[in-house]
């Protein structure tokens, strides 16, 4: 069995609400991640999009999961972003893995919000960039049409597709590879059953060792 990309690397994972919940994408995906031997810190925030990395913002909830320890669920009086530059000067890790898509698809809104998008998203990378530490964007998965989140098939592939152009120097993870459309439970049409997130940890753990040796480690 060939040896994982990540193996021996130091990770942080930054994303959204499907990162925020033990039983969502936070325990299995933690757990992939290091099995493959990575250390791993995850961070989620509920609702976060890519600016508020730049800027701290105080938010309803979110958790976070230190390398071999159990995961922190915080409520909307402890849970508020990190600028992303304080939290690889503090980690100071190989590669930072951001996981997020959904909640900058604006998906009841009758146009996609491009530009405003393109500025936040651009505002990350660049600030990760400029630290020279290696990032990987893993884009949105799947969901069921309508629901809750009024979530569909053709924005979400709009967000993939914009994502994919946009998110260099990070190199990019198109989860709509991993399913089929539906194929994969929700409980509201964007966040999945554990056995969803479960399968999309896996998927992303895979992308993740089959990466080529210069997209996850920089010249710090």
């Amino acid at each position: 069995m060939p040896v994982s990309a990540i193996a021996g690397l130091t990770l942080l994972v930054l994303g959204e609400s499907h990162l925020s919940f033990p039983d969502h994408l936070l325990d299995p995906l933690q757990t992939n991640l290091t099995a493959q031997g990575a250390k791993v810190h995850s961070i989620g925030a509920c609702g976060a999009g890519a600016a508020d990395w730049i800027v701290p913002k105080k938010l309803d909830c979110g958790a976070e999961n230190l390398p071999g320890a159990k995961p922190q669920v915080f409520g909307k009086n402890a849970m508020s972003t990190t600028p992303v530059k304080d939290l690889i000067a503090k980690d100071k890790p190989d590669l930072v893995v951001i996981i997020i898509g959904d909640t900058m698809a604006s998906y009841p809104d009758p146009q996609f919000p491009k530009v405003w998008a393109w500025k936040s998203v651009t505002s990350l990378t660049k600030a990760i960039s400029e630290t020279g530490t290696k990032c990987v964007w893993v884009g949105p998965a799947w969901g069921k049409v309508g629901s809750l989140y009024k979530k569909d098939d053709a924005r979400t592939k709009l967000m993939s597709q914009f994502l994919a152009s946009n998110v260099a120097p990070c190199t990019y993870i198109d989860s709509l590879t991993f399913s089929k459309p539906g194929q994969w439970v929700t409980t509201d049409g964007q966040h999945f059953t554990i056995d969803g997130y479960q399968k999309w940890a896996k998927a992303i753990g895979g992308a993740l060792a089959a990466l080529p040796a210069d997209a996850v480690k920089g010249a710090k």
